[in-house]
């Protein structure tokens, strides 16, 4: 019998899901008022990583950023004292304060000598200012730590190391377990571990597990950059006998990824551990323990892990301690000399961001067994095996599945555990996993209370199928794991329709599931590319929820990396061979992530170094483009992908859409080239951003002549013509008004659904209300038939979808080959509701000056909180018997412009309050 009945019909939104995560974000009225006594700088951090210690940057001299949380009125900052201690990590360091007049609370330069490698420097700071009351100055903060990678090649002595055994390079291979023993003295006074491998790893030491960190060292252009993480492993050494040691697996560098049936060995056809362990000595000496021709490799339990295809565990190969292989004394098993390779010194870079964590756990909402007799069997299950039951977890996520198993099951017992977003016709929705096998299994060793979560595959799932569990599981004994790159959150939104609120979520959820050591399309089938055009178009709504500006300056600079080697913005970066996608051709939206991705950054981080590492990416691009356009400047030439995935495109053909692919591209064109002339100003480039300026006035002009008619029609009567053509500024006033009035009536005559794909969905709301349309944003965000924004939501997504019809009203899949549940693209529209249904936004360069200007569309309350490079602002609105009240946060060191009632008024940080007669 079934543990939890599932209801028929329709699913429902899952609310007994629960996460075990960190506290829930803020609401407005959570936020303490910024204004009063000068409070303590918080939230110190360095370059772009999050808030707190950190250990391995890529610079060594990491600019600090804080905030002042609060401050009396008229508070004006006059300096920041820095203090910095600073020595050899184990050694004795040195003080020395350092007083910045005019300085800011954001992108510190670094006030003292660069740090050397294997020095250490803790940092603490506090501001003095004047205000309304007189000359202040803050208490100290708490202290930071931070300290460099290995930044100089000639710095590296490790060698890549692996398995010495023949292979088969075509085939499925066995992870490999490296190790080596080694003997220190007894006065260790610090120690640090550097961590690279070709594959994936999981370092040891002393039979501790090093981190926790996952999936290292990520997916970058691996020729020509491969991350290193540092960790401190101070406490893990003991005098005597010790055991350095690592798990490895194939990962992306080896494994098999990529759609067309896949690729393997796109990086090379060796698994290699790179780990160097530095030893500090009491007498400052150090004792360098570094993977070369001294060191093991063997088998493991691990019989065979892919991305894709899921692990094979059989626990019957491990030691009774199951950690003994990493320990001093003698091991189980069969050790030979390991394979050395050539060092990767010129190639191995610190990292930019933080690394894959584990971020909180899903418990089942549901457990029941799969419908019988017909219950549909996994590949390898014969009819008289045991039970098939299903789990839903409530939430669709990237990551794994994690489980204990009863006391006496019996040795030899194969668990398996398949995954899928979605279910149909009651069983596991696995057509979308393509080549995906997404199937975890597990052989017992026969131990009390087996635990097992699987180490380097990553699914994208809601539903679990298990296979071979000893009688019924009990909700305890699972868990879901979220995985992701650790990013604080930045944003949250809330407002008076629980529908739209889900799909804000779905939005958030998208992005967690996708930013995953890259920003991938999906999580779960057989690609989970870092796809341009999806972070093109999901970029400002990604800056809100997360910062993960240093994930996205870390894939920027690969973007271009691969830019430059094939002469365009590719489709997806990094890249690999693609059938149809090969090789890249230059192709508008997808190309357009050199110019919006480190723009939109910058917009909202005021960090001028992201636009000097970008802009000859930028410039190249926009160059490139206009010598496609010509003399003529509209991009009528070449292979687009136009308003990708818009609802009239039929399931096998994508790029069948409404509105013609070369009035998206020249549209698209123009907006990048006014990017790169505002880049240029912001850079300093006074010609540059002249002759940009101009180009993007003729591409306008262009546009005009080619596309828009006498009656302010455009050649393509779409959604997405008349949204781009607002939103890209290549139309004059009185053409923008009548554009969105066309806009309003396109909307009208689709009986206010959604008629845009990924060119046209992240701009068709903000065309709207930025042409006074708010009534017909309402009518486009608040309808629920298909294809539409809640359609989705009323369906029982919990993240965003592929394609508007991505599971069908009947509940049944939609039929093309492409189809994913997991696609952030579409939730682009939760930038337009954090920056105009709630009203926050920046309006100059890291919100120092925030644009307050709230539009009540068909709702009666809306807020945005938002965690800036400042500090926490809020716009949270409500209307009661006709009246509109705003209740606004501005944070420390900023100030706001807000707009309301045709009114503008501009306010300093402090908590304020405006009302005026709410909108018809």
């Amino acid at each position: 019998m079934p543990k939890v009945t599932v209801p028929e019909g329709r699913p429902g939104l899952a609310p007994g899901a629960h996460l075990v995560e960190p506290a829930p974000f803020p609401t407005a009225a959570d936020l303490p008022d910024p204004r009063g006594p000068l409070g303590t700088p918080t939230r110190l951090r360095f370059e772009h990583l999050p808030p707190g210690d950190a250990l391995g940057i890529a610079t060594a001299t990491p600019r600090l950023s804080f905030d002042v949380p609060s401050a009396p009125a008229g508070w004006q900052l006059a300096s920041v004292t820095v203090e910095v201690t600073c020595g050899p990590i184990g050694g004795e360091a040195s003080t020395t304060t350092h007083t910045l007049p005019n300085a800011a609370t954001l992108h510190l330069p670094w006030p003292d000598e660069p740090l050397a490698l294997r020095e250490a420097a803790t940092v603490r700071v506090r501001v003095s200012g004047t205000s309304d009351e007189g000359e202040v100055t803050s208490p100290w903060s708490d202290p930071i730590s931070v300290e460099t990678g290995i930044l100089a090649a000639e710095d590296w002595q490790a060698l890549p190391v692996g398995p010495s055994w023949p292979e088969n390079p075509d085939a499925d291979r066995r992870p490999s377990r490296v190790r080596h023993a080694f003997d220190l003295p007894g006065d260790i006074t610090a120690a640090r571990l550097r961590v690279s491998v070709h594959g994936l790893i999981r370092p040891w030491l002393n039979g501790e597990r090093v981190d926790d960190d996952e999936l290292v060292p990520g997916w970058t252009v691996y020729g020509e950059r491969l991350l290193h993480r540092s960790y401190d492993v101070t406490d893990l050494l003991a005098a005597g006998a010790n055991v350095l040691a690592a798990e490895l697996a194939d990962g992306w560098y080896r494994g098999h990824i990529g759609f067309d049936g896949g690729y393997r060995n796109l990086y090379g056809a060796d698994q290699a551990a790179i780990l160097q362990l530095e030893v500090v000595h009491g007498d400052g000496s150090l004792t360098v323990v570094a993977t070369d021709d001294a060191w093991q490799v063997g088998g493991g339990p691990i019989l065979f892990t892919g991305l894709y295809e899921g692990e094979t565990y059989d626990a019957r190969l491990a030691d009774d301690d199951p950690t003994a292989w990493a320990r001093p004394g003698e091991p189980c098993g069969t050790w030979l000399p390991v394979a050395v390779h050539p060092s990767d010194a010129a190639r191995l870079e610190a990292p930019l961001d933080a690394p894959v964590q584990t971020q909180g756990e899903l418990t089942p909402v549901a457990i029941w067994l799969s419908p019988a007799p017909e219950r549909f069997l996994p590949p390898g299950i014969e009819a008289d095996d045991p039970d098939v039951w299903l789990v839903d977890f409530g939430q669709n996520i990237a990551g794994r599945l994690r489980f204990v198993l009863p006391d006496g099951t019996p040795a030899g017992t194969t668990i398996r555990i398949r995954h899928a977003e979605v279910l149909e016709n009651g069983r596991l929705g696995v057509r979308p996993l393509r080549g995906a096998a997404a199937t975890d299994t597990y052989t017992t060793r026969g131990d009390a209370g087996e635990e097992w979560e699987p180490a380097f595959t990553i699914h994208g799932f809601r539903y679990a199928e298990i296979t071979g569990w000893p009688g019924e599981p009990e909700p305890d004994a699972l868990r879901a794991v979220v995985l992701h790159t650790t990013m604080e959150r930045l944003g949250g939104f809330a407002s008076s329709e629980p529908l739209v609120d889900r799909l804000h979520e779905n939005s958030r959820w998208s992005m967690t599931g996708n930013f995953v050591a890259l920003p991938t399309d999906c999580p779960q089938r057989d690609e989970r590319l870092g796809w341009t055009g999806d972070v093109a178009a999901f970029a400002p709504t990604a800056a809100f929820h997360y910062d993960a500006t240093g994930l996205l300056a870390s894939w920027l600079v690969d973007l271009w990396l691969e830019q430059q080697a094939h002469g365009t913005v590719t489709w997806y970066v990094p890249v690999i061979p693609g059938g149809f996608w090969t090789p890249p051709r230059p192709a508008a939206v997808w190309g357009d992530a050199a110019t919006i991705t480190p723009w939109t950054l910058y917009e909202t981080t005021g960090d001028r170094r992201l636009l000097e590492d970008q802009w000859e990416s930028a410039r190249q691009w926009v160059d490139l483009v206009d010598s496609l356009a010509g003399e003529g400047h509209v991009w009528d030439s070449g292979m687009q992908l136009g308003d990708w995935l818009d609802p009239s495109a039929p399931p096998e053909n994508p790029m069948q859409a409404m509105t013609d692919p070369y009035l998206v591209a020249t549209a698209y064109f123009a907006q990048s080239a006014r990017i790169v002339a505002r880049w240029a100003a912001a850079l300093g480039k006074e010609a540059e951003a002249s002759r940009y300026g101009e180009l993007a006035d003729a591409i306008a002009a262009a546009f005009r002549d080619a596309y828009l008619q006498p009656d302010g029609r455009l050649s393509s009567d779409s959604q997405t013509a008349y949204a781009l053509a607002i939103v890209c500024d290549v139309l004059g006033e009185d053409d923008r008004v009548r554009a969105g009035e066309h806009l309003a009536r396109k909307v009208a005559e689709s009986e206010g659904r959604v008629a845009t794909g990924f060119a046209g969905t992240p701009v068709v709301c903000a065309a709207l209300t930025a042409t006074g349309q708010d009534a017909v944003a309402s009518a486009l965000l608040l309808e629920t038939g298909c294809p539409s924004w809640l359609y989705a939501v009323t369906m029982g997504a919990t993240t965003t979808w592929e394609r508007w019809d991505s599971m069908l009203p009947d509940g049944s899949i939609n039929p093309g080959e492409m189809t994913s549940f997991n696609h952030y693209a579409l939730g682009a529209v939760a930038a337009w509701l954090q920056r105009d249904v709630a009203g926050l936004a920046p309006a100059a360069p890291g919100y120092a000056e925030i644009l307050v200007a709230p539009h009540p569309v068909g709702l009666t309350h809306a807020e945005a909180v938002h965690v800036t490079p400042y500090g926490p602002a809020a716009s949270s609105w409500s209307v009661s018997d006709g009246v509109l009240t705003l209740d606004v946060v501005v944070p420390v060191g900023a100030t706001a412009r807000v707009v309301l009632g045709g009114e503008e008024t501009v306010v300093a940080h402090g908590r304020h309050t405006f009302t005026a007669p709410s909108p018809a």
